[in-house]
Protein backbone atom coordinates (compact mmCIF):
# COMPACT_ATOMS: atom_id res chain seq x y z
CA UNK A 1 0.00 0.00 0.00
CA UNK A 2 1.17 3.65 -1.04
CA UNK A 3 0.11 6.96 0.39
CA UNK A 4 1.06 10.64 -0.62
CA UNK A 5 -0.19 14.26 -0.49
CA UNK A 6 1.01 17.91 0.46
CA UNK A 7 -0.13 19.96 3.31
CA UNK A 8 0.16 23.24 3.49
CA UNK A 9 1.35 24.59 7.43
CA UNK A 10 1.10 28.58 8.15
CA UNK A 11 4.23 28.19 10.45
CA UNK A 12 8.24 28.03 8.95
CA UNK A 13 10.14 25.23 7.87
CA UNK A 14 12.11 25.62 11.14
CA UNK A 15 9.14 25.16 13.34
CA UNK A 16 7.30 22.93 11.76
CA UNK A 17 10.92 20.27 11.88
CA UNK A 18 10.92 21.05 15.21
CA UNK A 19 7.48 20.13 15.92
CA UNK A 20 8.05 16.76 13.77
CA UNK A 21 10.55 15.89 16.39
CA UNK A 22 8.84 16.89 19.26
CA UNK A 23 7.13 14.17 21.40
CA UNK A 24 4.55 15.51 23.06
CA UNK A 25 3.01 17.34 19.62
CA UNK A 26 3.62 14.28 17.80
CA UNK A 27 1.20 11.97 20.69
CA UNK A 28 -1.40 14.26 20.90
CA UNK A 29 -1.61 14.39 16.60
CA UNK A 30 -1.09 10.51 16.29
CA UNK A 31 -4.50 9.11 15.93
CA UNK A 32 -5.00 6.22 18.46
CA UNK A 33 -1.77 6.94 20.48
CA UNK A 34 -1.40 6.28 23.88
CA UNK A 35 2.33 6.39 24.37
CA UNK A 36 5.74 7.60 23.03
CA UNK A 37 8.57 6.99 24.20
CA UNK A 38 11.70 8.66 22.97
CA UNK A 39 14.80 6.38 23.34
CA UNK A 40 17.46 8.58 21.39
CA UNK A 41 17.24 10.99 18.19
CA UNK A 42 16.36 8.15 15.76
CA UNK A 43 14.47 5.86 17.74
CA UNK A 44 11.14 5.72 18.88
CA UNK A 45 8.34 3.19 20.64
CA UNK A 46 4.76 3.63 20.28
CA UNK A 47 1.57 1.96 21.69
CA UNK A 48 -1.12 2.62 19.47
CA UNK A 49 -4.99 1.84 19.72
CA UNK A 50 -6.95 1.07 15.98
CA UNK A 51 -10.12 -0.06 15.13
CA UNK A 52 -9.72 -1.08 11.01
CA UNK A 53 -13.19 -2.24 10.05
CA UNK A 54 -14.47 -5.18 12.18
CA UNK A 55 -10.78 -4.88 14.22
CA UNK A 56 -9.77 -3.26 16.83
CA UNK A 57 -6.22 -4.14 18.02
CA UNK A 58 -3.30 -2.42 20.59
CA UNK A 59 -0.12 -2.16 18.64
CA UNK A 60 3.44 -1.99 19.86
CA UNK A 61 6.13 -0.49 17.37
CA UNK A 62 9.37 1.06 17.08
CA UNK A 63 10.12 3.78 14.69
CA UNK A 64 13.45 4.46 13.71
CA UNK A 65 14.01 8.17 12.44
CA UNK A 66 16.80 9.17 9.75
CA UNK A 67 17.40 12.54 9.87
CA UNK A 68 20.39 13.08 7.35
CA UNK A 69 18.43 14.92 5.14
CA UNK A 70 17.72 17.86 7.81
CA UNK A 71 15.78 20.44 8.05
CA UNK A 72 14.17 19.39 5.00
CA UNK A 73 13.48 16.41 5.74
CA UNK A 74 14.09 13.00 6.78
CA UNK A 75 12.69 9.26 6.53
CA UNK A 76 10.92 7.14 9.31
CA UNK A 77 10.96 3.50 9.22
CA UNK A 78 9.10 1.63 11.39
CA UNK A 79 7.50 -1.81 12.25
CA UNK A 80 4.47 -2.77 14.87
CA UNK A 81 2.92 -5.74 16.22
CA UNK A 82 -0.60 -5.81 16.82
CA UNK A 83 -0.81 -9.58 18.21
CA UNK A 84 -3.56 -11.60 16.75
CA UNK A 85 -4.59 -8.78 14.80
CA UNK A 86 -1.64 -8.77 13.10
CA UNK A 87 1.05 -6.47 12.21
CA UNK A 88 2.44 -3.89 9.59
CA UNK A 89 5.36 -2.34 8.39
CA UNK A 90 6.54 0.46 6.12
CA UNK A 91 8.04 3.56 6.31
CA UNK A 92 7.43 7.03 4.93
CA UNK A 93 9.86 9.89 3.19
CA UNK A 94 9.11 13.35 4.23
CA UNK A 95 10.30 16.97 2.60
CA UNK A 96 9.65 20.05 3.94
CA UNK A 97 9.90 22.93 1.41
CA UNK A 98 9.78 26.77 2.77
CA UNK A 99 7.22 29.10 0.80
CA UNK A 100 7.56 32.11 2.58
CA UNK A 101 6.19 31.91 6.04
CA UNK A 102 4.66 28.81 5.15
CA UNK A 103 5.79 25.46 4.56
CA UNK A 104 4.45 22.74 1.92
CA UNK A 105 4.73 19.27 4.00
CA UNK A 106 4.83 16.50 1.29
CA UNK A 107 4.79 12.52 2.45
CA UNK A 108 5.18 9.39 0.66
CA UNK A 109 4.38 6.32 2.34
CA UNK A 110 4.88 2.74 2.20
CA UNK A 111 3.24 0.47 3.97
CA UNK A 112 2.58 -3.84 4.04
CA UNK A 113 0.29 -5.71 6.77
CA UNK A 114 -0.46 -8.97 7.68
CA UNK A 115 -2.83 -11.08 9.72
CA UNK A 116 -6.20 -10.78 10.32
CA UNK A 117 -6.08 -6.86 8.97
CA UNK A 118 -5.13 -8.19 5.99
CA UNK A 119 -8.05 -10.15 5.21
CA UNK A 120 -9.87 -7.35 5.47
CA UNK A 121 -9.30 -6.27 1.82
CA UNK A 122 -6.94 -3.91 0.54
CA UNK A 123 -9.87 -1.08 -0.27
CA UNK A 124 -10.42 -0.80 3.50
CA UNK A 125 -7.15 -1.38 4.61
CA UNK A 126 -6.34 1.71 2.11
CA UNK A 127 -9.24 3.84 3.17
CA UNK A 128 -8.70 3.91 6.98
CA UNK A 129 -4.65 4.88 5.95
CA UNK A 130 -5.98 7.72 4.03
CA UNK A 131 -8.25 8.63 7.00
CA UNK A 132 -5.62 8.39 9.77
CA UNK A 133 -3.16 9.49 7.37
CA UNK A 134 -5.61 13.20 6.82
CA UNK A 135 -6.58 12.96 10.91
CA UNK A 136 -2.61 13.15 11.94
CA UNK A 137 -1.57 15.86 8.99
CA UNK A 138 -4.82 18.10 10.31
CA UNK A 139 -3.70 17.69 13.95
CA UNK A 140 -0.48 18.47 13.44
CA UNK A 141 -1.00 21.45 10.77
CA UNK A 142 -3.47 22.58 13.80
CA UNK A 143 -1.01 22.10 16.21
CA UNK A 144 1.61 24.14 14.73
CA UNK A 145 -0.69 26.82 14.06
CA UNK A 146 -2.08 27.30 17.34
CA UNK A 147 1.47 27.24 18.64
CA UNK A 148 3.07 29.90 16.06
CA UNK A 149 0.04 31.92 17.33
CA UNK A 150 1.70 32.07 20.97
Amino acid sequence: MELSDEIIINAPQDRVYAALNDIEILKQCIPGCEELIKHSDTELEAKVVLKIGPVKARFSGDVVLDTSAAPDGFSLTGQGNGGTAGHAKGGADVTLVSDGDTTILRYEAKASIGGKLAQLGSRLIQSTAKKLAAKFFKSFADAVNNDAMV
